[in-house]
């Protein structure tokens, strides 16, 4: 699935489903504060409450957020003054980027720089 623009709520929610039943358990899914988070995290509490465990990164703490590590990387390291010419090509060198981050073990890095065991 590619979230195109902001992604909704129904995203998440098609997101997390997929997540449990490949995990098989009770999952711990910790976000930022995006208010369609709270809507979702509200959504399994009504609906499936034994599917997952919510917590939220303080407010602006990009130093605890892994995620905020990989942008910063691919912003300016995979992607510097880069002007897609389409949805298309920015969709591709995004992903290409993400690759990169993973196969370099930069991904690793970003969650011990916020001191997350991977």
């Amino acid at each position: 699935m590619i979230l195109k623009g902001v992604a909704a709520f129904e995203d998440f929610v098609s997101l997390l489903t997929a997540l449990h039943f490949r995990a098989g358990k009770k999952v711990l899914v910790l976000w930022d504060n995006l208010p369609t988070h709270h809507a979702v995290e509200a959504h399994f509490e009504e609906e499936r409450a034994d599917w997952f465990e919510f917590e939220y990164f303080p407010a602006y703490s990009p130093e605890l957020n892994p995620v905020e590590g990989c942008w910063n990387c691919m912003k300016n390291v995979y992607l510097p003054n880069f002007v897609p010419a389409s949805d298309e090509e920015l969709t591709r060198e995004v992903m290409a980027a993400a690759m990169r981050i993973n196969e370099e073990k930069q991904l690793y890095a970003c969650f011990q720089q916020a001191k997350i065991s991977p």
